[in-house]
């Protein structure tokens, strides 16, 4: 059978379109600002509340996070690189996300944010020391600019597997056996929130962080609409850095849908996987290779649900590259992998997850019947 060029034209796969090929059209969203209050450089930390400091630790040790510090009352978690500490755990009464710490490019920064928004400039409870401007975001999550005082050293890393490549021989006479054993955090990658006022929400952090868009989705038949997803990245200039860092999506509830951590490569991935099943963790979706940010990725359930993501070799973009855009689909967020499970997508309809729907229904939001109807289809197809 013969296969020439205009056939294979007509063959779509999920590798075409994969993102500025498919660009904005005339009036659409720019996904950026004109004139941003400041540019932060980078995620620095994310918070939580839980009850059980102790459960906690263990599980992030499994995952492979190391711990900074730890108190009565505060649990500071952080990965393999020179840096800020990845995450916060602070003792409460229940286990809930708090919000997001960015990282202010320079300390000049944190007073303009806060002329621009009436707010102060305080000291910040950091190991190492720092200050920070704290913020609330349209959907209602705090959100801190911060600039720490001093930098947490690196730790050993994991070292990456050599690896034979057809022809291109580098490892000989020497076998391959990558221990089980947690895969190492080597830094936080980036977040994800779901929030009913996704436009106003996307406007602040462009307007107010200086975040621009690395892609846009947007919902079957209803691309005139607008979009209802957006992966922003930071704006270093020249500078590349991760295709996403912070994430947000349309829908009924406002929260944390997950966040991800770096690991070395994919055996850190497949062998600290073992590790966390063998322990009785239980996997959300995974392994796998996204189309938007195309990292590999391993996504698991923490012992309060709460769901973190092992990912490696992820997109890295300077400012200068322009907004993707695709439609939304569960189908569309890997090019390989198995399929997106419920767990994931969260379309198991729970009693919570229906209290919100139709609080969303009556509220003040980007929300309507359509518009949920069709983020019902996206999630199935």
């Amino acid at each position: 059978m013969s296969l020439t060029p205009v056939a294979r034209s007509h063959v779509t796969t999920a590798h075409q379109d994969l993102h500025s090929e498919q660009g904005a059209l005339r009036g659409e969203h720019p996904g950026r600002s004109r004139n941003p209050v400041i540019k932060v450089a980078d995620l620095a930390w994310l918070e939580f509340e839980k009850p059980d400091l102790d459960r906690a630790e263990v599980f992030a040790r499994d995952f492979g996070f190391g711990v900074a510090a730890r108190t009565q009352g505060e649990l500071w978690l952080r990965g393999t690189f020179a840096g800020s500490p990845c995450m916060v755990i602070r003792r409460g009464h229940t286990s809930r996300f708090i919000g997001p710490a960015f990282r202010a490019a320079e300390r000049a920064d944190l007073d303009r944010l806060a002329r621009a928004t009436g707010s102060a400039v305080r000291d910040a409870d950091v190991p190492g020391g720092g200050q920070v401007v704290d913020l609330l975001d349209p959907s209602g999550f705090p959100v801190r600019v911060v600039w720490c005082g001093e930098e947490l050293p690196a730790l050993p890393e994991q070292r990456p597997l050599t690896l034979n490549f057809g022809i291109e021989h580098r490892r000989t006479n020497v076998t391959q056996r990558p221990p089980r054993e947690p895969s190492r955090i080597q830094r936080l990658g980036h977040v994800v929130l779901e929030t009913p006022v996704f436009v106003r929400a996307l406007n602040w952090y462009l307007d107010m962080l200086g975040m621009i868009v690395s892609d846009f989705l947007f919902l079957d038949g209803q691309r005139e609409r607008g979009p209802t997803m957006a992966f922003l990245r930071c704006d270093r200039g020249s500078v590349a850095v991760d295709h996403h860092t912070l994430a947000m999506h349309l829908g009924p509830g406002t929260g944390y849908v997950h966040s991800a951590y770096q690991v070395t490569d994919l055996d850190a991935i497949a062998a600290g996987g073992e590790y966390l099943n063998e322990r009785g963790y239980k996997r959300s979706w995974g392994i796998g290779r996204h189309i938007q940010g195309s990292q590999l990725f391993d996504y698991w359930r923490d012992p309060d649900r709460f769901m973190l993501e092992h990912f490696a070799d992820g997109d890295l973009f300077s400012c200068d590259v322009e907004p993707g855009w695709a439609p939304m689909s569960a189908g569309g967020l890997a090019q390989w992998g198995p399929p997106a499970t419920r767990d994931f997508l969260g379309t198991d309809p729970s009693p919570a997850r229906l209290r919100e729907v139709v609080q969303a229904l009556r509220g003040d939001n980007e929300l309507d019947p359509a518009r949920l109807l069709a983020l019902l289809k996206a999630m199935t197809s």
